[in-house]
């Protein structure tokens, strides 16, 4: 039976274009939803965009547009931002959509059902920046955690009985101590629920660009309970008997950055919890980058544009960059001397070179063809041995730990013992004393490339498939399936021409200006 496997990043707020953290989660989501693909699974990769909201109907009010047509230009931009990262969604939901709408309402109603909403007043402080209400005690100098102002409110509203759900939500996290990583955030969401946990209020009616509380109009449901139900009604809800619902719901993995982890670790299974409903199998909150050493904000103009990032650098680039630069889950710093030292040592130097001396003296001096395989000698046999047991290696750290960073270090430890490999061998020597150990000693350097680049896939998509073409691999063999004896490269196969993959970078000036927008 084949294993589904559900993705998610947060839906992105339309309050602003997308920046490097947008694109930092995206791609995070794309390596795991490209991986499991490759390893079998029926993969649901969905990303998309939160469009109501106070905030983003005074963004739209000062710009001279209607929420829903400000919400239709800058939604543009996050799709096509996730196009520029090469990010395979299958899907890409809006919180404006009929069916997500729907969705809502009916969740509302279900809640209802369940006794866990009544109707009361609100009063307190509420930062329209974040979406969120904070109590006195969390404020600091007078502004939200964030630094984000805030405002007194007034008004009716809908609460949540949020506080019913304290014990139970610490058993379940007892139960389940997977579901928040890593365990440092776990520790922190923990901690906080164990402080107590007061309602909350889920409505407004300070605003209308929202979705209606159904029965009571004048009230318009909380953002993120609206936001956060996007992750089932993208799956078919209210209807729990839809394919895609029973599929795939039971393996959700939501990515979400630090910052809105107490939404998706308390406040959405809390919802769940309420409305009778599975939890998620996971949430995985991140961590921020700054820009050589610097927060990145608007107000410093140092905001880095991940279409100026691609433009610069190359999207595999990028890719490559941002899941090997720091551990997932922690804080991490761009800089145009980190990136480009990634760019010419691992990528250029390490992978590329392998590649490149490879196949540039298999089409001088082997025929172009898939060498011929002789007899094995107990170094080549630890050389296949280093890449064969890759995939075992590789796998625990991507699908169970998410940790992209140590896939990668691992990967590139075999790309060093295949280029030691390729120097204690020597092959421009046995060309000119062994020719069958030298085309054996190829055979074994192409066959170590296969490996290295089918596992490669998930992040770097465009140069794996370009490196796999040149070793003429199959496009129906390129799975994580075909890392087996059964699949090896055949001797004699013809071999196109070799073409440079990776460019070492050379600094273009100015080119760090334009990073940040």
């Amino acid at each position: 039976m084949t294993r589904a496997f559900y993705v998610t990043t947060p839906i992105y707020y339309v309050n602003g274009s997308p920046h490097v953290g947008h694109a930092y989660t995206t791609l995070a989501c794309d390596v795991l939803a490209r991986f499991m693909r490759l390893d079998g699974c029926d993969v649901k990769f969905l990303s998309g965009t939160d469009e109501h909201g106070q905030k983003v109907e005074r963004t739209a009010e000062a710009a001279g547009m209607t929420p829903q047509a400000f919400a239709d230009k800058v939604e543009k931009e996050f799709r096509e931002m996730a196009k520029a990262m090469k990010a395979t969604c299958d899907d890409f939901i809006r919180t404006s959509e009929p069916r997500h709408k729907k969705g809502v309402t009916k969740f509302w109603e279900r809640l209802v059902e369940n006794d866990d909403l009544y109707l009361g007043s609100y009063s307190g402080w509420y930062s329209v920046t974040d979406e969120t209400f904070f109590a006195e005690k969390e404020l600091i100098n007078g502004k939200a955690p964030t630094g984000a102002n805030v405002e007194w409110v007034e008004e009716p509203s809908y609460f949540f009985r949020l506080s019913k759900y304290q014990d139970r939500l610490l058993k379940f996290y007892n139960d389940h101590p997977d579901f928040i990583a890593p365990a440092s955030r776990r520790n922190e969401v923990i901690s906080f629920v164990k402080q107590g946990l007061i309602d909350l209020s889920v409505s407004r009616t300070t605003f209308t660009w929202g979705v209606p509380v159904p029965g009571d109009p004048d009230h318009v449901v909380y953002v993120w309970l609206d936001a956060l139900t996007n992750y089932i009604t993208a799956l078919g809800y209210p209807d729990t008997e839809a394919s895609d619902f029973a599929t795939f719901w039971p393996e959700a993995h939501h990515i979400v950055g630090k910052d809105i982890l107490r939404f998706h670790a308390i406040f959405w299974p809390a919802f769940l919890m309420a409305a009778d409903l599975p939890l998620p199998k996971r949430v995985y909150a991140h961590g921020w980058w700054t820009n050589e050493g610097q927060k990145c904000s608007k107000s410093l103009g140092n905001v880095l544009d991940p279409f100026e990032l691609i433009k610069t650098y190359g999207v595999d680039q990028l890719r490559y960059f941002m899941m090997r630069e720091i551990p997932f889950g922690q804080d991490g710093d761009f800089s145009c001397d980190s990136m480009e030292r990634r760019i010419n040592s691992d990528l250029a130097n390490d992978y590329g070179n392998l590649i490149q001396r490879v196949l540039s003296f298999v089409a001088k001096h082997a025929g172009g063809v898939v060498p011929k395989k002789g007899t094995l000698t107990r170094d080549d046999e630890a050389m296949l041995k280093e890449v064969q047991s890759l995939y075992d290696d590789l796998k625990p750290l991507l699908a169970e730990e998410q940790a992209f960073h140590k896939y990668l270090e691992r990967l590139w430890r075999a790309i060093g013992v295949a280029n030691r490999y390729v120097d204690t061998q020597a092959p421009w020597a046995l060309r000119k004393t062994d020719t069958d150990r030298m085309e054996t000693v190829l055979y074994v350097l192409s066959e170590a490339i296969r490996y290295i680049t089918i596992l490669a896939q998930p992040f770097l998509p465009d140069a794996t498939e370009k490196i796999l073409d040149q070793l003429a691999v199959p496009k129906n063999k390129r799975t994580f399936a075909n890392l087996s004896a059964e699949s090896a490269l055949v001797s004699g196969t013809a071999l196109p021409n070799p073409e440079p993959i990776f460019p070492r970078y050379v600094p273009g000036g100015s080119h760090e200006k334009t990073l940040a927008r």
